[in-house]
């Protein structure tokens, strides 16, 4: 995923001479093609995190189109105040590629896991916030994200991760994707883990359990009107987010709910990371499977839910 949204921007900085890229510490062999073909619009700034923020700010003020590629927790952490000043307040069209949302870089520890990223980048006005679930989902986000207009965050994930987005599917910034539909229940992802929805809903079909998958790869502006449509017929409501249950895609359903007065839905349970540092140390994997994120966990959680309405 990171491989594509790399070479997305040299492709786009091919298309369009305002495209530029401004990396910061991403060590030796990031986009060498780009910075060979195109020097003057190739940058690597080195640990200076708040500095590349405001330096895109800038060029974006100036006409530019800025690809900033980070570390999500220094882009979004380290950099807050910029971002919120610098970006947001002047709604400049600054691109922003976080490396490892969630807890991708399990074993660095608390200090590298993007576990709030979601909530903090949305409350920034203006700020778009897109969390893609694979690498092909990537290529057709950052080409619609040449002509966006705002400020807009990235979440990357590892790579490497399967491909599960429809192709043929119209992709547009701020609509989610319907994958499957049944009535009853209804699991809303978004990121990575709508592969694992995907995998929890096979599982629960073989046992004779149909459920709806809602991608949701744009959290904000988030679309409204799908999730409500859907929720009509569902009696229980699952978020399934890498990232802290409060703050991000289980708040923001949350939210949609009560503000449109929903009524129907028994149940919104929302699955995702624990309020707390994580103390342990190993691979995404095995820290998602401490959250009970991985798929077995999920659909046994899930059957333990229907056991009780």
């Amino acid at each position: 995923m990171r491989k594509t949204s790399l070479d997305m921007v040299h492709r786009l900085a091919q298309k369009d001479s305002r495209v530029v890229f401004v990396g910061s510490d991403l060590g030796s062999g990031v986009l060498d093609d780009m910075r060979e073909e195109m020097p003057n619009r190739w940058f690597m700034e080195g640990i200076s995190e708040q500095h590349i923020i405001g330096m895109a700010a800038g060029l974006a003020i100036e006409g530019y189109l800025p690809y900033v590629n980070t570390i999500a927790t220094f882009l979004t952490r380290r950099c807050y105040e910029q971002l919120v000043v610098d970006v947001g307040l002047h709604c400049a069209p600054v691109k922003l590629i976080g490396n490892g949302g969630g807890v991708v870089y399990a074993p660095l520890g608390p200090t590298h896991q993007a576990i709030e990223d979601i909530g903090i980048m949305r409350m920034i006005p203006n700020m778009t916030v897109v969390a893609p679930c694979d690498a092909s989902e990537m290529e057709r986000l950052m080409e619609a994200t040449l002509d966006w207009p705002l400020p807009i965050y990235i979440r990357l994930a590892k790579g490497g991760d399967k491909i599960v987005s429809h192709g043929a599917s119209e992709f547009k910034i701020g609509k989610s994707i319907v994958y499957r539909q049944a009535d009853d229940i209804l699991l809303v992802s978004t990121g990575i883990m709508t592969q694992r929805a995907l995998q929890v809903a096979d599982i629960l079909s073989s046992h004779g359990v149909e459920v709806s998958v809602l991608h949701v790869h744009t959290l904000k502006p988030f679309d409204r009107q799908s999730l409500l449509e859907l929720s009509v017929k569902s009696k229980l409501i699952f978020t399934l987010e890498e990232h802290k249950r409060d703050g991000g895609l289980g708040t923001i359903v949350l939210e949609t709910m009560a503000d449109a007065g929903a009524s129907g839905v028994e149940k919104i349970i929302r699955m995702g990371l624990p309020d707390r540092f994580s103390i342990e140390y190993g691979s995404q994997d095995h820290l998602l499977n401490l959250a009970r994120l991985d798929v077995d966990s999920l659909v046994a959680d899930i059957k333990k839910e229907l056991t009780i309405i």
